[in-house]
């Protein structure tokens, strides 16, 4: 067992336990920038790891109340099958050769940025919406912007692994400004059940899942995201989102240009 694996994955379990961003933005450039792992194996392990951790997650949310499955619905309507034809589309094109591990590798990067962008302006485009309630969505018009927000996230979720975490959250505070914090937490960790475990099963197909390294991370992160969530009181929030943010956008530039 690499001691080095189990590190990272208490690492990444530690940060998402304090701030809340899904693992995916921090784990799948650490594997492929640090490690070398190739990057639809990184992709493929993360969602692997992904749809185990959010299970749990899930399963305490259910029992808080904190989750609306109508909206879950919504979202998963549109995901899903934009998972299974990514997947299609990845195995069509070739997810090991080396053209195509560069276009993830730019996917990552994007997400990633997309990521920072959730990170330090969700709060600003919350009160924005707040104030002009006359632009918020109603009806048939919200049911569908649900469904599509839910594709574009079930392409980049399957093509990058990021996504379901911060970005998922920030669409879902634009959309439903009256959702609780945990509303909004507990919502958008149980559709993305669905949607990493068929990304998975997807990159299962591929073949691009390390399962030996999935294991190690494993063992690394629960008890970092326990740890994370006793200590996210104890650190100030906008100085830690501002600091991964900063991280964040060296990872997304190392990506592009490496």
């Amino acid at each position: 067992m690499d001691v080095h694996f189990v590190a990272s994955g208490f690492a990444v379990g530690l940060l998402v336990g304090m701030t809340g961003v899904g693992g995916g933005s921090l784990m799948t450039p650490l594997l492929t920038l640090l490690f070398g792992v190739t990057p639809a194996v990184a992709v493929g392990t993360d969602l692997a790891f992904a749809s185990l951790t959010k299970g749990v997650g899930t399963f305490t949310h259910k029992m808080r109340g904190t989750v609306h499955w109508d909206i879950v619905r919504r979202l998963c309507i549109g995901a899903l099958p934009a998972a299974l034809l990514a997947s299609v589309a990845l195995k069509h094109f070739g997810t090991l050769n080396k053209e195509m591990g560069q276009i993830i590798r730019y996917m990552i990067a994007t997400s990633v940025l997309l990521t920072v962008i959730a990170l330090l302006f969700k709060r600003t485009m919350l009160a924005w919406i707040t104030a002009h309630p006359e632009r918020q969505l109603q009806g048939a018009a919200l049911r569908n912007a649900t469904i599509l927000s839910g594709a574009v996230l079930g392409i980049l979720v399957t093509i990058s692994s990021i996504g379901a975490g911060a970005i998922g959250a920030t669409l879902l505070v634009m959309l439903y400004p009256r959702l609780s914090a945990a509303e909004v937490a507990g919502t958008d960790i149980a559709y993305a059940v669905p949607l990493t475990a068929i990304a998975a099963v997807g990159h299962w197909w591929l073949g691009s899942i390390n399962w030996t390294l999935l294991l190690t991370l494993l063992i690394g992160s629960l008890p970092g995201i326990t740890l994370g969530s006793y200590a996210a009181r104890a650190v100030p929030e906008g100085l830690l989102r501002g600091l991964l943010a900063v991280t964040l956008v060296a990872v997304a530039a190392k990506l592009v240009y490496s």
